[in-house]
């Protein structure tokens, strides 16, 4: 949809307005480092070109209203009443960051807002962080605020563990808010120092595999998760001076893993520490231009995210798994928080066109399901769309 059919669309719903003004917040991929933000681990993601838009008009009162082009419902709201209400559905998120700007103090007033997203919903790709983002950063630019990047970003983080109550880390809404074209970012989540590396994949690309198994974390088991590995940590913190389980090494943790006796609570701790390991071997894989090993890591994340943390299932492991059988891939794994979603592969550019082909038909025969292919650009984060 064009924007010149999304301002049409915006008047339809909410009446011609004065000054209509654009923005935009990018999807995101991981390329190595999962469910390791909130053990303090180091993650390498990037923001994807397509994400979503919202067209925004200034009100006189403190009615909030919300549309979406990729919804029915519309939500009109008092910004001074908000609370959860789970038939507001992908509303909540935009209604959590308000609530968390509101409780900075800061001086507000409604907005109407119609969200345009290209992001497939509960895909893994952020939809849901790209919300959140783009939110902050309408109010923030709207009323200057004068809110940092890296405070939108954390906002956004509590808004999701807070109001929609997942305990996501931190990852997501970084790599949406700091997302730089043609580079992904090196982030230690423990610090939030960061750093960004030339995402030069040579004649390889990124093609993003879709399995159309929605997923919605908090009915998922991903706070599960994240309570194992507080156990494990809790375990390991008896005789190690540890804060999160990535501050020790593959060598500490082989040392020590006799500690954890129940068998769940060590393969997880276990996937944290070596994934970890992984993220530091893949960066300096791809500064050394050496895509096979990269490829070979990729392999192997999707491997300890299916065996020992358990979060791929049926649909994610017959793509990745085919994917690394099909000519002119290199490697391939799940990206996001799993239970559905998307694999990521490293694909030889001149083999793309056969390589979906291929895993289409294998996964649609043993799925029954048609899974959605993107060659995956990687773009700037969220920002306001100037002279749209």
């Amino acid at each position: 949809m064009s924007l010149n059919d999304l301002k049409k669309q915006f008047c339809e719903i909410f009446g011609n307005t004065e000054e209509i003004r654009v923005f935009h917040s990018p999807g995101r991929i991981n390329l190595i480092g999962e469910h390791i933000d909130y053990n303090g681990g180091l993650v390498f993601p990037c923001a994807l070109s397509f994400g979503t838009y919202a067209l925004v008009s200034k009100r006189n009162d403190n009615i909030l209203n919300l549309a979406s082009t990729n919804f029915e419902q519309k939500i009109k709201i008092d910004i001074n009443s908000i609370a959860y209400d789970e038939a507001h559905d992908w509303a909540n998120y935009p209604k959590g960051v308000v609530t968390e700007i509101l409780s900075k103090n800061c001086q507000i007033s409604g907005l109407n807002i119609l969200y345009n997203g290209n992001i497939p919903n509960g895909s893994g790709l952020s939809s849901s962080a790209s919300i959140e983002v783009l939110t902050a950063v309408i109010f923030n630019e709207i009323f200057g605020l004068k809110i940092s990047m890296m405070e939108i970003v954390k906002l956004s983080q509590r808004a999701e563990n807070n109001f929609i109550g997942v305990m996501c880390g931190i990852m997501d809404q970084f790599a949406v808010g700091f997302g730089k074209k043609d580079n992904a970012i090196l982030l230690d989540c423990k610090s939030l120092e960061y750093s960004y590396a030339a995402a030069d994949l040579g004649d390889y690309k990124i093609v993003i595999s879709n399995t159309k198994k929605p997923r919605a974390l908090q009915e998922s088991k991903y706070n599960e998760r994240r309570s194992e590995c507080e156990k494990a940590l809790e375990i390991l913190q008896t005789k190690l001076n540890i804060s999160f389980l990535c501050d020790i090494s593959k060598k500490e943790f082989d040392e020590n893993s006799s500690l954890i006796k129940d068998e769940t609570i060590l393969k997880r701790a276990k996937h944290v520490v070596y994934e970890n390991e992984r993220v530091k071997e893949a960066v300096n894989a791809l500064k050394d231009n050496d895509l096979i090993l990269f490829g070979k890591l990729l392999n192997e994340s999707h491997e300890s995210l299916k065996n020992l943390y358990e979060v791929t299932g049926f649909e994610l492991d017959t793509l990745a798994e085919n994917a690394r059988k099909t000519d002119g891939c290199i490697g391939a794994r799940m990206t996001g928080a799993g239970f559905g979603g998307c694999t990521i592969s490293i694909v030889h550019k001149d083999k793309i066109d056969g390589f979906i082909e291929n895993l289409s038909k294998i996964y649609t025969a043993e799925t029954s399901l048609i899974a959605d292919f993107y060659i995956a650009t990687i773009g700037d984060g969220a920002k306001e769309v100037l002279n749209a």
